[in-house]
């Protein structure tokens, strides 16, 4: 099945370029996935995916068989997610360091995490500007060293799309990278 226009549209250019390297053989996670546009995204791509945030009503709006919407405070004292394993897990737009060491303990060997979200500096554009919701400068970087993550790319960058903002991406494998890496990332 084609991937929706709406879909390709509405998803992050970090996301797009990536999710073809998770593996097919597991649930992918969408970690604070709010209106779902990562869920949609990944599903129209063929993967079965657990979307899981505090307030599911958009995603469960969606429908889609591919998606199941679960309703968690990622936020409490609690890991809540610790019975699962996922082939990949996507993470845009949301930051809670007391948690974010469990990512890889979650991730299957040889799946992939891609992660995106406001870096140090982002409140000369706006919100978010707390600095506890901001990454510091390397953060993301030295997060998948510490885990003896691959990393597969790595940007601590300003965009001006889809609005201004600094921002951390980083896509990562938890072993080895499997299978052939498509033509726009050889080198």
């Amino acid at each position: 099945m084609p991937i929706s226009h709406e879909a390709i549209l509405d998803a992050s250019a970090w996301v797009q370029r990536f999710a073809a390297l998770i593996p097919k053989s597991g649930e992918v996670l969408d970690l604070a996935c709010g209106s779902g546009r990562h869920s949609k995204f990944l599903a129209d791509l063929g993967y079965s995916v657990l979307a899981v945030d505090q307030d599911i009503a958009a995603v469960s709006d969606l429908k889609l068989a591919a998606v199941t919407p679960k309703c968690l405070n990622l936020e409490q004292d609690v890991w809540p997610l610790t019975e699962i394993q996922f082939s990949g897990i996507v993470v845009t737009n949301y930051l809670y360091r007391p948690h974010l060491d469990q990512l890889p303990a979650i991730l299957e060997k040889d799946g992939v995490l891609i992660y995106e979200t406001f870096a140090h500096g982002n409140a000369e554009f706006g919100k978010p500007s707390n600095p506890n919701f901001l990454l510091n400068s390397g953060e993301l970087l030295s997060f998948a060293h510490r885990h003896g993550l691959q990393v597969i790319a790595y940007e601590d960058i300003y965009v001006d799309q889809p609005k201004a903002a600094m921002v951390q991406r980083l896509c990562a494998v938890k072993g080895a990278l499997k299978g052939h890496i498509p033509l726009q990332f050889q080198a």
